[in-house]
């Protein structure tokens, strides 16, 4: 019988490359230290401070959880590895994990998927204690209807297989007896969040967020973590000399962090006339964006969108071009392509594969986002999105996850 994973890598294609990615010691070492700088300035009470001024009241609420599957994607240039964004409730972790193991690492595979159900265990005990983790409930609006709803099936299975019970749900589903959440009437201990209300502001989810706010479940990752990590402004801060000045960051610190984080600023009307002049040195976000939503490279915009974007609270991020990959495709029965396993190395790393064929027929060239998925400062997964266009799409022939191996 075929695993979840299986059935959903033969029926949906298109989340996964067989090509995989090779990378040098230095940018994977790299990446790290730029992890660790960053997370050294956000436990700052003074970066602290500033981030929670400008988020959601929900998000002052004292936590101490710290967020599971933080998401810090990166491209990898010829001056070193940029960092794009930080996401707090990052896709992908266990397929991932689940795809490595189809490459042969099984035992490195089995070792993350249980370091990922200790993830959780350490979320519960840090707000509970030493009290039994029951039930987790995995939420997104619609689940089924969701892109990665596949994954959401396999943390079921992984966290039932951990002697936890677990379901799936869509935040309407839930009761609420006042004290506790509850979930075909049974109580919740922990919630899985894959909202993309960050907030928790719409309606859908206001039993959500009054038991949460009265002490009655845990959530992970919570408002809090998005504040601190992933509202794209705090992104003008970690790019900019002055205000790291002004926190008392470190020299050192500084310099890793202005190195590694493309000079990001707030999109204002008044500026409009020399953002539209010096557009295509941009990529425009919305702040509480994800998933490349809205998100636009200042060469590809029109000008009705430039009005848009200048009217949206929207920043500006310098460009860092993606590393790219040139992988060979094969004809999937039923019609398609799928990557064969060939990925070359940027900048002319070593990389184990051998050359990889000539651009042409079958063959197509990748660009490559790189997340490092994060617990506590420490990565747990790497992992390579490959694509072609603006931004990561999952429906280019022969592109989606692919595992990354440090030479």
């Amino acid at each position: 019988m075929k695993t979840i994973f299986e059935q959903m890598r033969a029926q949906q294609p298109q989340f996964f490359s067989s090509a995989d990615i090779t990378i040098a010691a230095g940018p994977m070492q790299a990446m790290a230290g730029i992890i660790t700088a960053i997370e050294s300035v956000i436990a700052m009470p003074a970066y602290q401070s500033h981030a929670l001024a400008q988020a959601p009241e929900i998000a002052r609420l004292p936590v101490k959880s710290r967020g599971v599957f933080m998401g810090y994607d990166f491209h990898l240039t010829e001056a070193g590895p940029k960092l794009i964004e930080i996401n707090t409730n990052a896709g992908g972790g266990l397929l991932n994990a689940y795809l490595l193991a189809s490459h042969g690492k099984v035992e490195e595979a089995a070792r993350i998927r249980d370091e990922y159900v200790a993830m959780f265990r350490e979320e519960w005990r840090l707000e509970r204690g030493d009290a039994p983790l029951r039930r987790i409930a995995i939420v997104d609006e619609n689940p089924a209807e969701q892109f990665l709803a596949p994954e959401f099936a396999l943390f079921k299975e992984l966290f039932e297989q951990h002697g936890i019970a677990a379901v799936v749900a869509d935040p309407g589903e839930f009761e609420s007896d006042g004290e506790q959440l509850l979930h075909a009437g049974l109580p919740v201990d922990l919630i899985y969040n894959r909202l993309t209300d960050f907030a928790l502001d719409a309606t859908v989810n206001r039993k959500i967020r009054a038991i949460f706010e009265s002490g009655g479940v845990v959530i992970t990752p919570h408002p809090r973590a998005h504040a601190l990590y992933a509202d794209k402004r705090n992104l003008m801060q970690l790019s900019d000399e002055a205000a790291l000045q002004a926190l008392g960051v470190a020299e050192s610190t500084r310099q890793t962090l202005l190195a590694s984080i493309p000079k990001t600023i707030a999109v204002t009307p008044e500026q409009g006339e020399q953002f539209w002049a010096e557009r295509k040195r941009w990529f425009f976000k919305p702040p509480a964006g994800f998933g490349s939503r809205a998100a636009y490279r200042g060469d590809k915009l029109t000008k009705r969108v430039f009005e848009e974007i200048l009217h949206g609270g929207y920043i500006a991020q310098e460009i860092a071009p993606p590393s790219e990959y040139v992988v060979s495709l094969l004809p999937l029965q039923g019609g398609g392509w799928v990557g064969d396993g060939f990925g070359a190395a940027p900048s002319n790393e070593t990389h184990p594969h051998p050359s990889p064929p000539l651009e042409g027929e079958g063959v197509a060239t990748m660009k490559a986002d790189i997340r490092c998925y994060v617990y506590a400062g420490r990565i747990q997964l790497v992992a390579a999105r490959l694509y072609q266009g603006q931004t990561t799409n999952f429906r280019t022939p022969g592109g989606g996850f692919a595992p990354v191996f440090v030479a």
